[in-house]
């Protein structure tokens, strides 16, 4: 059975990083057209397995091509592949993002990373009112085996109207609410590479709805949307 991530691709990435300019990607132009379209085609398939438990609305794979204007780092071109899958605005929340690198930096991860101030606000609200339905789902063997500890910046103390010694600090302190799960060069080589994908992500589900709720009413369960 074929491999969805083609060996040459992580072959392919790991060249990138060892030649990384202009005319040693322009010779091999070809070759990065042929790897990338393969890669591609497990983006839509990971989108098509996710319509089929979740509402997503649209994938997209980013170019390799790096943004240099504003960075001391002006290599051209990205070491990975990197895409993500939104799920349906205004009622769900949420993204899910697929990263293939080689040297086992490969991953998968969700969640919300840079929510706006006013979602932050709701979000420590939630938690400072009750935070039982939300370490119920972060605690639940299955999810936690899969996904680990709830990962992403926290600030060093209580944010400005907040007690530091309420019970929940250690989830108002944060600013960001993401998972993240790590696979090795031989994962994604694997034929069932996008089944373990899909079955991760599938568990991610009650957070994401949970989040989603908690986004989309106010502190009286009142829809906002």
């Amino acid at each position: 059975m074929a491999t969805p991530i083609p060996k040459e691709a992580l072959e392919f990435l790991d060249k990138v990083k060892k030649n990384n300019d202009r005319d040693w990607f322009n010779d091999r132009k070809t070759e990065f057209k042929a790897i990338e379209a393969q890669v591609k085609e497990v983006y839509h398939t990971v989108f098509e397995n996710l319509k089929t438990h979740d509402d997503v609305d649209k994938v997209k794979m980013f170019r390799i091509y790096r943004d240099v204007r504003f960075s001391k780092n002006k290599a051209p071109y990205k070491t990975h592949f990197g895409g993500a899958i939104h799920r349906r605005k205004p009622k769900l929340r949420g993204s899910y993002y697929l990263h293939i690198q080689p040297n086992n930096e490969s991953f998968i991860a969700t969640g919300f990373w840079e929510p706006n101030k006013e979602d932050l606000l709701r979000i420590r609200k939630e938690f400072e009112r009750d935070d039982t339905e939300i370490r119920d789902i972060l605690s639940a063997k299955l999810f936690k085996n899969t996904w680990g500890e709830l990962q992403g910046e926290s600030l060093k103390t209580a944010p400005r109207g907040f007690n530091k010694d309420h019970q929940s600090i250690d989830l108002i302190r944060k600013k960001q609410f993401v998972f993240t799960k790590k696979f090795t060069d031989e994962a994604v080589l694997q034929p069932d590479f996008i089944e373990h994908i899909n079955a991760a992500f599938k568990i991610m589900r009650p957070y994401l709805n949970y989040m989603s709720d908690v986004l989309t009413t106010d502190l009286n369960g009142v829809s906002s949307v």
